[in-house]
């Protein structure tokens, strides 16, 4: 599972908190005859040569020094001339060091990172957004709504923001990367964020960036992450999160004197019994003011800010359910991916990460396995964790389909599927199977097509299972027509469906001309329409841009669920993303469109 490298506040407090108390009344915790004032000098006897008995304790010189005794007991004596010579006390240099000077010496020149390149290296090219200008992909970004309907569209995006890509033409470098995080934030991926904000040198910051880099290091729990940035950025915004943010990272520090002085300083200029002011003092509480025990009562509290939760979430302080309820489903992910909550409060947000494509099926999986071998869990969670295992790891073939029937339940939600995604790549092929269709769809929710494809021959026409391994499997040569797609059975979700599947069809390049021109007619499918996100979709398609292309995806699919999706930006979708190398992620989007639509 993906995780934070400093989101561990939870654990980390707390043996801070001892090391800075013991700041507070400091005790010796060295040898004895270790930092005691050395004795007056006197003449040392000269010892003799070869005496035996317990030997001297090591003899202070005049300087001070404690100087050890060679193996034959003789005490080392220092070389002449290696007294020092006295030099005058330095004093401060009467000239300011110049800023840039003073900047070399913290950060030399072969330690900088070019804001040009900023990211984690991964599989996409620098150059994903081509030569397009910097200026429209941050409009683009800003006006995209996340989190987004389709799993696959989400995971495909969230590869190429957090990538390490090459800064466009008319953009800051530091202003590009905020506004990746940014979206990447939206989506729900607190930590690809972070790891954004973090590829940029805290010298080459600006506004934007520090507005964006409180929010990652907040939505992944992590207070301290604010620290290396909190004075340049009070300076830099004069955002009273900042100046907030300077007395927490006192007291982490250990400067207890100065967290103090500091937090009265804001407390004057917000007076009362406010939530954010309680919550920064519980966590400066588990630094150097680990004495103090502090309360957090949510009454009056009407909403839920990412200051909140990310403080909460670093002192497990438990948020009232109500709060959830006025904020994104962001929150939600940023949640799963947080390791300072509890096991078992973490299963809900990751099933819904996972069914956004936040979290990987490995990942889910592995939450289970820890929630099961967890003494505190509620017995609903670990039932379900037991099914799970049964659905992996049971011998017989029906104990496991019976297994995975429990887990999918009646309803079946898009997260269970992904759950179970490597146990139904267990099942065997049998024609005739009732639960073909989850088999397939769960099997593709983690991307098993070729697995999923050895079903094709097993499954009846027309189905749900038949239409996605259709639009799934890498290795088709069939064509098809209408008869084709009028011939599938949408589930009972009528046209719609239907109009998906041909979307699909005819976007994967599945479907001759003639036949997408009769179908597309047939079901009032209007795929030549032309408009201004057609042509921006065609034209980045068209220039090899596949960052664009999936920026402009997203676009096109600012709805809330797959019922939304019009088909006619489905198929420009699947075929933008298939005439740029992104076939995998097309044929996934396309079968997903059956699975949840």
């Amino acid at each position: 599972m993906r995780t934070s490298n400093r989101a561990l506040l939870a654990v980390a407090l707390t043996a801070m908190a001892v090391g800075v108390a013991a700041q507070d009344r400091p005790e010796s915790i060295l040898p004895p005859g270790f930092g005691d004032p050395a004795p007056a000098p006197r003449p040392a006897a000269r010892p003799t040569p070869g005496a035996t008995g317990t030997p001297a304790r090591p003899v202070a010189t005049a300087t001070g020094a404690v100087l050890p005794r060679d193996p034959a007991g003789a005490v080392v004596q220092p070389l002449p001339g290696d007294t020092p010579t006295p030099v005058p006390t330095p004093t401060a240099s009467p000239t300011p060091v110049d800023a840039k000077t003073l900047a070399a010496y913290e950060m030399p020149a072969f330690a900088r990172r070019s804001t040009a390149l900023v990211g984690v290296s991964g599989e996409v090219a620098p150059d994903a957004f081509g030569n397009a200008d910097g200026r429209y992909l941050e409009i683009l970004m800003r006006r995209t709504a996340a989190p987004l309907p389709s799993r696959w569209l989400s995971i495909a995006l969230r590869r190429t923001l957090a990538a390490r890509l090459q800064t466009p033409k008319g953009v800051d470098g530091a202003d590009y990367a905020a506004e990746r995080a940014w979206l990447l934030l939206r989506m729900g991926e607190s930590v690809a964020a972070r790891s954004v904000v973090e590829g940029v040198d805290n010298a080459d910051y600006t506004p934007k960036l520090y507005q964006v880099a409180m929010n990652a290091m907040l939505a992944t729990g992590d207070p301290a992450g604010l620290c290396p940035l909190a004075d340049a950025g009070l300076a830099t915004t004069r955002e009273a999160g900042w100046a907030l943010a300077q007395p927490i990272c006192a007291s982490l520090a250990g400067n207890a004197t100065a967290a103090r002085a500091q937090f009265a300083a804001v407390r004057r200029r917000r007076p009362g019994a406010d939530i954010d002011l309680r919550l920064a003092q519980k966590v400066m509480g588990a630094g150097g003011e680990g004495r103090q025990a502090v309360t957090i009562e949510w009454d009056g509290v009407d909403r839920l800010t990412v200051w909140r939760l990310g403080l909460a979430m670093a002192t497990g302080a438990t948020i009232p359910d109500t709060l959830y309820d006025g904020v994104g489903a962001q929150a939600t992910y940023w949640r799963a991916l947080s390791p300072s909550i509890a096991l078992g409060d973490r299963i809900a947000p990751a099933e819904a990460a996972a069914a956004q494509g936040v979290l990987s099926t490995a990942a889910l999986v592995d939450l289970y396995g820890a929630v099961a071998a967890d003494e505190d869990a509620t017995s609903a969670v670990s039932a379900t964790a037991d099914d799970l295992r049964t659905a992996y790891a049971a011998t017989d073939p029906a104990a496991r389909l019976a297994a995975l029937r429990q887990l999918w339940g009646k309803d079946t939600p898009y997260a269970r599927l992904v759950l179970t995604a490597r146990a139904a790549a267990r099942q065997p092929v049998a024609a005739g199977n009732a639960d073909a269709d989850r088999i397939v769809a769960a099997m593709l929710a983690a991307g098993l097509d070729r697995t999923a494809a050895r079903w094709a021959g097993a499954v009846p026409a027309g189905g749900d299972a038949w239409a996605m391994l259709a639009l799934a499997d890498p290795d088709a040569r069939r064509r098809f027509g209408l008869s084709d797609v009028q011939g599938y059975d949408a589930s009972g979700h009528g046209e719609e469906k239907r109009r998906l599947f041909f979307a699909g069809l005819a976007g994967l390049g599945r479907m001759g001309a003639d036949e997408i021109e009769r179908t597309a007619q047939e079901l009032d499918v209007r795929i030549g329409t032309a408009n201004s996100w057609t042509r921006a979709i065609d034209r980045a398609a068209a220039d090899g841009q596949p960052g664009t292309v999936l920026l402009l995806a997203a676009i096109g699919m600012q709805t809330s669920n797959w019922r939304g999706v019009p088909p006619a930006a489905l198929y420009r979708i699947v075929a933008a993303l298939r005439s740029v190398g992104l076939d995998g992620e097309a044929r996934m989007i396309a079968a997903e469109a059956i699975a949840r639509a």
